[in-house]
């Protein structure tokens, strides 16, 4: 009988311990990603200078770059600034947007990235995509997924612990995420990818049901692999649908309507699944989704983060045309901006109650 496989992109190393850093320079020889250490490392003009200074003499053939922010202009200087210098690996070497940023330029140059994270913001830690900022607000870009993840935990416990909160809002909102792709699949006859669905949705299950929070090792540790596994899932089929549905379409319309005010990537995300998980009549699931937000001190209400209920309305309304051709909850019901008004009205009611 033939033994039929498929092969798994993912990271030829995950590390997610104490001390993981200290232990960079030997763990990328030993996996003969650079054994000469000839890398690039892309790091923030501020608190990535501190991670310098630690790392430099473990490093010394390492060549350093400051990226201002994350937008698609400054992963462009950072692939020119590489360009022909024949390094064996790029080295992203901070929060989300430094890797994001890392992972675009290695993707330019044609070289390996490894993602060594110092928050646990969001899935781009090991996701096949970047998000960027452009002239026209925020882009995601198609890039190869790092070969390696390295995640310290005694770095990530001196993160802002919003930006670590943020992640679980990510995390968790696979589970409406995949809600939204198996309603498409009854719908429109999209295909669901059933290894990439189960991985996803796994890693959300075990974010929202851990009894601890961000002050615990253990906790941080299934957030980080929870992380790892959704862009693992991503990578395996191909397209983002694993972990972006209603409640990513919700997000991208608060960053493009209010570029200025738009919250954290993981608080607008958690916030539009637990609405999504009420739209679908998940009312049960909408409020454990609710409650273990709010027992992590996400937002569960966009006056939480700084926008009214209208503005909120606006951004459901808006939503759909974030992502066209992707078919979620919103585009299924169709609301009218009264209809979504009101299922607002009812979801506030219903969380509050």
């Amino acid at each position: 009988m033939p033994v039929l496989t498929r092969l798994i992109p993912s990271p030829v190393v995950v590390d997610i311990s104490c001390g993981a850093m200290d232990d960079l320079a030997g763990l990328l020889a030993d996996q003969r990603i650079s054994a000469s250490g000839k890398l690039a490392v892309a790091i923030s003009n501020g608190s990535g200078q501190a991670l310098r200074e630690k790392l430099a003499p473990l490093l010394p053939d390492a060549d350093w770059y400051a990226v201002a922010d994350g937008s698609i202009d400054s992963a462009v200087r950072l692939a020119d600034a590489m360009r022909g210098k024949r390094y064996d690996a790029v080295v992203g070497l901070g929060g989300g947007k430094i890797i994001d940023v890392a992972k675009y330029a290695a993707a330019r140059v044609g070289v390996p990235m490894v993602s060594v994270a110092t928050n646990l913001s969001h899935d781009g830690i090991c996701s096949p995509v970047s998000t960027l900022d452009n002239d026209n607000g925020r882009g995601s870009y198609g890039v190869p997924s790092p070969i390696a993840m390295v995640i310290d935990l005694d770095v990530i416990r001196d993160a802002p612990a919003r930006f670590v909160r943020s992640g679980i809002g990510d995390a968790i909102s696979n589970i409406s995420a995949i809600a939204d792709w198996e309603l498409s699949h009854r719908h429109t006859g999209e295909q669901v990818d059933g290894l990439a669905a189960a991985m996803a949705r796994t890693a959300g299950e075990a974010v929202l049901r851990h009894p601890g929070s961000v002050a615990d090792d253990e906790f941080l540790i299934v957030l980080a692999e929870a992380l790892v596994l959704t862009g693992i899932a991503m990578s395996i089929s191909g397209d983002t649908r694993p972990a972006s549905g209603a409640c990513h379409e919700i997000s991208h319309a608060f960053d493009l309507l209010y570029p200025a005010r738009s919250a954290l990537h993981g608080e607008q995300v958690g916030l539009g699944a637990a609405f999504a998980m009420h739209l679908r009549g998940a009312r049960e699931e909408s409020s454990l989704f609710a409650e273990v937000l709010r027992r992590h001190g996400l937002p569960v209400l966009p006056e939480e983060i700084g926008f009214s209920p209208d503005e909120f309305v606006r951004a459901v309304e808006y939503a759909p045309q974030t992502r066209p051709g992707r078919f979620t909850v919103l585009e299924h019901l169709d609301l009218s901006t009264d209809q979504i008004r009101d299922a607002y009205a009812d979801y506030a009611k219903t969380i509050r109650s």
